[in-house]
């Protein structure tokens, strides 16, 4: 078995950058990908490998210990885990989504601390929000909550040193979010993630049994979506979630060009000698190609207007949060439908050989397929469509 990574196996040097450091990672995953999709279950290895990379306090400031890189820089490394594996790609893109939520939610007291531990202790976050799902009860008991329920899609809860949690309060129904260490008495993380896609990233389900949540824990201040900084949260998803699709074009591209060029064969009909001379074939690779550079340019744009906009901090405007969020719709809008032609398509280049059980080369379309409805695209169109036609932005919640 292959031995956990240590901090030094990833120097972080002037010579070393974070990309490369994700590149070298990416590197290894891939090899792996292929065979740990088959088993599923925690890539324990592999979200060691990320903790001794330091890659887990990337958005962190350097003020708390970080790298302080900006989110551009921080979806770039994203993007290049999950052409290699989206599954990994996933749970270290959600555990800086974390890290943003209690930035955006909390007082600078509280999430101050936590970016410091974070860094120093490489911290892994789970999550175990997930609003749509209201069995998780908050009460009031003395001076502190108590948590009760059960929450379900809550990736990379599995292996985590701490939670983002929510609840409804029981009498006032008010959303309660909470960070919360994962080893807390009466949290249990369930291992019940079998899906077809994403299958390594436990987004199973977790269950609290009065669980002790001090008002410390709780993000009230400013809150849940109270401010338009705030409201860049479900923004920050559908980004990270647009780059994640991304990926997984990318690299089912890439294993589509490797094996076109090294193992498919001619069509007997086609009167080329070798497959890369096939028209038909060419014509396919023009139009990935062309799809793809589309896609990474409103992917490009919208972080770099992302950016600007976490920049503004408390100045952030409703208007300029609007502006954002149609361009991020935009672009996952695009990144949804050509990430699922080509992880359909990429068979028509490859052949009927590249379907062979072992390739496992239908990961991508299954990975893609599971994590596109996370929320229907469909009402991500009906959005833009109010802004194309009304100049409506659209309404801030946990999906837009």
């Amino acid at each position: 078995m292959t031995k956990p990574r240590q901090q030094d196996d990833y120097p972080a040097t002037e010579e070393s950058t974070p990309k490369e450091i994700a590149a070298k990672l990416a590197a290894e995953f891939a090899a792996t990908a292929a065979e740990r999709d088959l088993t599923g279950g925690t890539p324990k290895l592999e979200r060691d490998a990320l903790r001794a990379s330091g890659l887990l306090a990337l958005s962190i400031p350097k003020e708390q210990g970080g790298l302080g890189a900006n989110w551009q820089e921080t979806l770039q490394v994203v993007r290049a885990l999950s052409k290699a594996d989206s599954s990994i790609a996933h749970v270290f893109a959600f555990h800086h989504l974390m890290l943003a939520t209690v930035r955006l939610f909390a007082r600078p007291d509280q999430w101050r601390p936590w970016f410091e531990h974070t860094a120093r202790l490489n911290w892994f976050w789970g999550n175990a929000l997930n609003p749509l799902d209201e069995r998780t009860i908050s009460r009031q008991v003395g001076h502190w909550h108590e948590f009760s329920g059960q929450k379900s899609f809550c990736s990379g809860a599995t292996d985590s040193e701490m939670l983002i949690v929510s609840a409804y309060h029981q009498d006032s129904r008010n959303l309660v979010v909470a960070a919360v260490p994962t080893g807390r008495i009466g949290i249990s993380v369930l291992q019940d993630w079998d899906n077809i896609g994403q299958r390594q990233t436990d987004s199973g389900s977790v269950n609290f049994e009065k669980v002790r949540v001090d008002d410390n824990d709780i993000l009230s201040d400013p809150g849940p979506l109270s401010t338009p900084f705030s409201c860049l949260r479900p923004l920050l998803a559908q980004l990270i979630l647009t780059n994640i699709y991304l990926g997984i074009a990318e690299g089912a591209f890439e294993d589509a060009r490797h094996y076109t060029l090294n193992e498919a064969r001619p069509w007997h009909r086609s009167g080329s000698r070798q497959t890369d001379e096939d028209p038909y074939i060419l014509a396919h690779y023009g139009e990935f190609w062309v799809s793809l550079e589309s896609a990474r340019a409103l992917t490009d744009i919208a972080a770099a207007r992302f950016d600007a906009a976490w920049e503004q901090q408390n100045h952030l405007t409703e208007e300029e949060r609007g502006q954002v969020a149609v361009s991020i719709t935009s672009a996952k809008i695009l990144t949804t439908r050509i990430g699922l032609d080509i992880t359909s398509r990429m068979f028509e280049v490859a052949g009927s050989r590249a379907t062979h059980a072992g390739l496992r080369l239908d990961r991508h379309w299954r990975n893609l397929r599971t994590h596109t409805l996370h929320d229907p695209v469909d009402y991500k169109i009906k959005e833009l469509g109010e802004w194309a036609l009304k100049q409506q932005y659209p309404t801030p919640s946990f999906y837009s």
